[in-house]
């Protein structure tokens, strides 16, 4: 379990120095910890350690370890290190007919790509008496095989899911294609930024929306470098 915790002082090091070298505060960064095939006594670790922030891919793994944790914390061994609550992150693909299933759990869902997705979590939550936070996922790498909205779209959708009374829309996100060329790397998350900056700028959203999402564990230097809020982190810490 040492080996975890090494992980972690690793990774908050690179965001400490990448931050340094961009001028930004560390503090500014959201770390989530992205928990599919990692064990439960693993990610106990992690919530031992002091992070609080976990994110799942799948559906049915989230309610599944939710659920495991939620008891782990109300353990009752009164220990006043763990957190009172994890924060809870849906970041992979919501399919329409299991969004009644996830907003109960996830205080952040980050992968909003359709306007009949949105729809859907806004007609569930009025009826579950909640307002869920989202993000609207960006296609940046204009991959094919990647969801998202397209670029050239983003501000129409944005503008759409805004008029939604039960959702509130805080940020982007997005994921750069897998390759060791930075350049490439770069250049998504500097379009998510850009697109990030112009649609605060034209007020096409609200105050709340603060948040860009971006940075895996091969990328997050250079998503830091660029202005992520939230990084979306599990191989880095749970992998050798």
């Amino acid at each position: 379990m040492a080996k975890i915790s090494e992980r972690i002082e690793r990774v908050k090091g690179v965001i400490n120095s990448a931050c340094a070298r961009v001028g930004r505060d560390p503090g500014e960064i959201k770390l989530v910890v992205v928990t599919k095939s990692a064990t439960i006594e693993a990610i106990r670790e992690v919530i031992n350690l002091g992070l609080a922030d976990l994110g799942e891919n799948r559906v049915q793994q989230l309610k599944k370890v939710s659920t495991q944790i939620a008891e782990f914390l109300q353990g009752g061994d009164d220990d006043s290190t763990l957190p009172g609550k994890v924060n809870w992150h849906m970041v992979g693909h919501l399919q329409r007919n299991k969004v009644r299933q996830v907003l109960p759990i996830a205080s952040l869902i980050h992968s909003v790509d359709t306007l009949r997705l949105a729809e859907e979590i806004n007609a569930s939550a009025a009826k579950l008496n909640l307002r869920p936070r989202v993000l609207l996922q960006v296609n940046t790498s204009n991959e094919p095989q990647k969801y998202g909205v397209p670029v050239g779209a983003t501000t129409h959708l944005a503008e759409q899911i805004e008029t939604l009374p039960n959702l509130k829309l805080v940020g982007l996100m997005t994921m750069a294609p897998l390759t060791h060329n930075k350049d490439v790397i770069r250049a998504c998350f500097v379009r998510a930024r850009e697109l990030f900056i112009e649609m605060r700028g034209e007020k096409i959203v609200g105050p709340e929306f603060t948040e860009l999402s971006m940075g895996m564990s091969s990328d997050y230097e250079v998503a830091i470098e660029e202005g992520a809020t939230i990084l979306r982190i599990g191989s880095a810490i749970f992998a050798g």
